[in-house]
């Protein structure tokens, strides 16, 4: 508003505000407005948008106007009905006559701005200005309606503290008492509206929503606050348009074009019911029928909406209104309205026109409707039957607008009611003093409003707080046809800002029938909820309730729908196959009870078993040839390792303690170190014996039996001592292996000290090694039973298994490493003792006729090689010199001859039976 206009409205408005100077009155201005009026003591303005739109024509001060509002004009007669219920009541006021001065200030902020100069003013066309007589100056306004119209009259009157109590604005910009000192209203704020939404919103779960507002103060604060609310419940929106003021069927178009394109099934509508006319009509001729619409509380109860035509669109409507009151003797008062001829009532006559579709023999020439419309209808009598009439004007079922429209005039009433009884000298104004009775000022009575507080006939109390608001409650409201095809407005619940946090909002879902009459609520979301096992993903570009849903990674869960990520299991824990919920991960080791543990363990005692019988085969026939020509000692010390061997392997199978991982590798180091060692104990015997070619060659006395077992020992001591300095410095230890399989525990034995570890296998590997070599050096040696062939096939054998190990470890899983560790004990300890003691074993048991000192001397001669078995037995006697103890063993000779021999077999290729058998010693 610019300067000029806001100083002409201060000259313009009652002097008596001034409380000086005895005015001198001249009109601002004339205006042609719809009004109703009644003289009295002291007069109250009351503000109504009677129509839903106007018109400006080419002449200004002329407004044209449509579609006559009987809703509101209802609200207009229960202002009217409290009036008159109150000049009739004996204890409120008495002796003091209340008067009125209504206009119709459709839904325009120029018109508004015209009721209202007209209103403060007391200028009105029907009155003599000249002499300052006509509409009293008024003491108070009921209204307005809308939000944007309140912010008008509230500025204006707050300059003079006149009091203006709202029964419909609720915009939340009203409660700031900086701006609008003198306002008050009777429904709540829409800031307690938005947040009812929000939580209607959130109770049902909507998550994808979509908000339209009309573009004016009302709308768009409330539209803003809603958004804002259910964005920190988590939903989001779908969009968010704006139904503009003036009409516009292109943007109409365009909104339903955005609401058929969009995905979100729920939509939120902040408006009056005449915003929303061309809005409901677009959306019924596009037969958008499967949206459910959430309504604010100023069309949630409009019948003119909430038709049969409208049901199939906006069916199952759901929505706030203001609590209803059931006034008594109402419903007869409106009944009892007539068309009158004096001046200034010109609404009533309109009213008439509209309802009954006539006009009156004599139109109010003030009202501006003197269309050839109006002359073309028939004569109205005046006497046509209201109770005839099915409209909301005389439907006092849903009495919410109405019944603050009620509230707010006894408010008035008992503020100045308590005015009027101020005792001087208790007054609460300076020097205790009290108004002047009729003669009081705005202000004055704006005092006593501030502190009303009392009980109205329908049991509710009623007061105002700090920013001149009343306690927020609200109805909520559904659209539900019964079985005559009626609609009906029904309450489903309340919210009730007053209650405990959590419990404002209380609803009976069972009684509301939403889109489509479906008792299901209706389902709205970006995407579909994700299940417990996946997590939230956002998708590009898109709000936070458009995502993807991802299953969470193994040992990751989510227990909750939506959740947004996923919680990692405990070390011991592991995700299920659902990934809803943490199980204990399984444990696995080489089991005793698991069929791969029975198996190995029962190769195991086989194989001890084995050994233990060809120990006892050797016992019992250690006097044989055979035998004592195989170096008994070495071979007794070398099935004792072997048991060892084979018994080791059991460490390796159950779960692992302390003591069982020591055991499993310090016992499978040693034995196998004193296995290997006494092969390499007898391949040297051979090789030595072999190489005594020359007379007089004494070598094999420094490396007698005593000096074997010596040597064996020696480096299984070294072996011993490696372990133990091992077991000292960093032992093995159990430990629980989560990183190679995710999924399991593996009870393992940690090798502890990794050098220590390799140092074990190394000394195993190098004693095998040397063995190997000399082994194949001498694995062509003749004799009719050549040991180091068999030892060759031995070493060759541990060798390939122990090599072939390594990467068979590496890449077993849980248990099966284990498993393979024990199969490459069980594989070499069987290699050793098959190829090192099965042919003797044959020999001894199947073919005793090849246990004789004949055979192993070598009785028949091959053609191809005839001096092979004469080595031969010279190989076997030497050996049996060396491991003999006899003192009549001429060793010695038999080393030379042996020699002698060799040569002629290599050289000449030819000998003599009779030549070996000069020096066969003649005790074997």
């Amino acid at each position: 508003m610019n300067l000029n206009v806001h100083l002409a409205l201060l000259f313009s408005l009652p002097f008596h505000a001034f409380g000086a100077i005895e005015p001198t009155c001249k009109p601002l201005e004339k205006f042609n407005l719809y009004g109703i009026h009644k003289d009295g003591d002291v007069i109250i303005g009351g503000l109504f948008p009677i129509h839903f739109s106007v018109t400006a024509p080419q002449l200004a001060n002329a407004f044209l106007t449509d579609r006559f509002n009987f809703r509101t004009f209802r609200w207009l007669q229960m202002m009217i009905f409290t009036i008159e219920e109150i000049n009739k009541d004996q204890e409120l006021l008495p002796n003091i006559t209340l008067g009125y001065s209504i206009y119709d200030n459709c839904r325009k902020v120029p018109q508004a701005v015209r009721t209202a100069v007209t209103l403060l003013n007391g200028v009105d066309d029907l009155f003599d200005n000249d002499k300052c007589t006509g509409s009293p100056p008024i003491s108070a306004i009921i209204g307005a309606a809308r939000s944007t119209h309140s912010m008008i009259i509230g500025r204006i009157a707050g300059l003079f503290s006149i009091p203006v109590v709202s029964y419909s604005s609720s915009c939340p910009c009203l409660s700031d008492k900086r701006e609008f000192p003198s306002f008050f209203r009777t429904i709540p704020s829409d800031s307690f509206q938005a947040k009812a939404m929000a939580q209607l919103v959130k109770h049902f779960g909507w998550t994808w929503i979509g908000s339209i507002a009309t573009q004016d103060d009302y709308g768009q604060y409330l539209v803003q606050s809603f958004n804002k609310q259910v964005q920190e419940y988590g939903a989001c929106l779908a969009f968010t348009e704006a139904i503009p003021k003036i009409n516009s069927q292109q943007k109409i178009l365009k909104i339903v074009d955005t609401i058929k394109k969009s995905t979100a099934k729920v939509i939120v509508l902040f408006a009056g019911v005449g915003d929303i006319i061309a809005l409901a009509d677009e959306i019924v001729r596009h037969n958008i029928t499967d949206r459910q619409w959430i309504a604010s509380e100023t069309w949630s109860t409009a019948a003119m909406l909430a038709t049969k035509e409208n049901f199939g669109s906006f069916g199952g409507t759901i929505g706030f209104a203001f609590r209803k009151g059931e006034i008594p003797g109402f419903r007869e008062f409106l009944l009892k309205v007539r068309p009158s001829s004096p001046p200034g009532n010109g609404l009533i006559n309109r009213f008439w026109e509209e309802l009954f579709g006539c006009a009156l023999n004599a139109p109010d020439v003030t009202s501006g409707h003197t269309s050839t419309n109006t002359l073309s209808k028939p004569v109205c009598t005046g006497q046509e039957d209201l109770e005839k009439i099915n409209t909301i004007y005389t439907d006092v079922s849903q009495l919410r607008v109405t019944y603050n429209v009620y509230k707010a005039v006894y408010a008035l009433a008992h503020s100045l009611h308590s005015l009027l009884l101020c005792e001087n000298d208790k007054g609460p104004f300076a020097d205790k003093t009290c108004a002047n009775n009729l003669n009081f000022e705005p202000w004055q009575l704006l005092h006593y409003l501030k502190e009303v507080k009392f009980t109205n006939r329908l049991g509710e109390k009623v007061y105002f707080d700090e920013n001149g608001d009343p306690i927020a409650s609200y109805d909520i409201m559904n659209w539900q046809m019964d079985a005559n095809g009626s609609v009906n407005i029904l309450n489903v619940g309340l919210f009730d800002a007053s209650a405990a946090l959590g419990q404002e909002l209380l609803i009976n879902e069972k009684t509301i029938s939403w889109i489509g009459q479906q008792k299901q609520v209706p389902h709205s979301v970006c995407s579909e909820s994700c299940l417990p096992g996946t997590r939230k993903a956002a998708k590009k570009e898109q709000p936070i309730c458009c995502f993807d849903c991802l299953q969470c990674a193994d040992g990751e869960i989510s227990n909750q729908t939506d959740s947004v990520q996923c919680l990692k299991c405990p070390i011991d824990y592991w995700s299920n196959q659902g990934r809803d919920q943490c199980v204990l991960k399984e444990v696995e080791f080489l089991s005793f009870e698991g069929t791969l543990g029975i198996i190995l363990a029962s190769v195991a005692l086989i194989g001890a078993c084995i050994t233990i019988c060809v120990f006892a085969i050797f016992l019992h026939y250690r006097n044989t040839p055979i035998v004592r020509a195989n170096n008994m000692e070495l071979s007794f010390l070398l099935l004792g390792s072997l048991v060892l061997c084979f018994l080791c392997s059991l460490f390796y199978i159950g779960r692992p303690s302390l003591w069982s991982c020591v055991l499993r590798h310090t016992v499978f180091g040693v034995s196998f170190a004193l296995c290997i060692s006494c092969i390499l104990g007898k391949t040297i015997v051979v090789l030595m014996a072999f190489s005594a070619t020359l007379p007089n060659n004494n070598m094999m006395k420094y490396f007698g039996p005593l000096q074997q077992t010596a040597s064996v020992l020696a480096c299984t001591i070294l072996q011993v001592i490696i372990c133990v300095i091992w077991l000292i410095t960093s032992p093995p230890f159990p430990t629980k292996n989560t990183e190679h399989q995710k999924a399991k525990v593996i009870l393992e034995c940690n090798v502890g000290s990794v050098a220590a570890f390799c140092c074990v296998l190394g000394y195993i590997g190098l004693l095998a090694s040397v063995s190997f070599v000399l082994a194949f050096l001498a694995r062509k040696l003749p004799d009719n039973f050549n040991e180091a062939k068999f030892i060759t096939f031995s070493m060759l054998i541990f060798c390939a298994v122990w090599i072939t190990f390594i990467p068979a470890y590496i890449s077993s899983p849980g248990k099966y490493t284990v498993a393979v560790e024990v199969f490459a004990i069980l594989s070499s300890s069987f290699g050793l003792i098959a190829c090192n003691f099965a042919p003797k074993c044959y020999v001894i048991l199947l073919r005793p006729e090849e246990n004789t000192k004949k055979h192993l001397m070598g009785n028949k001669i091959s053609v191809i090689v005839p001096s092979i078995k004469v080595i031969s037995g010279y190989t076997l006697w030497i050996s049996i010199c060396v491991t003999d103890r006899r003192s009549d063993c001429n060793c010695n000779s038999a080393m030379i001859y042996f020699g002698l021999g060799l040569y002629s077999a290599l050289h000449v290729g030819k000998t003599s039976q009779g030549a070996g058998n000069q020096v066969i010693c003649r005790t074997i």
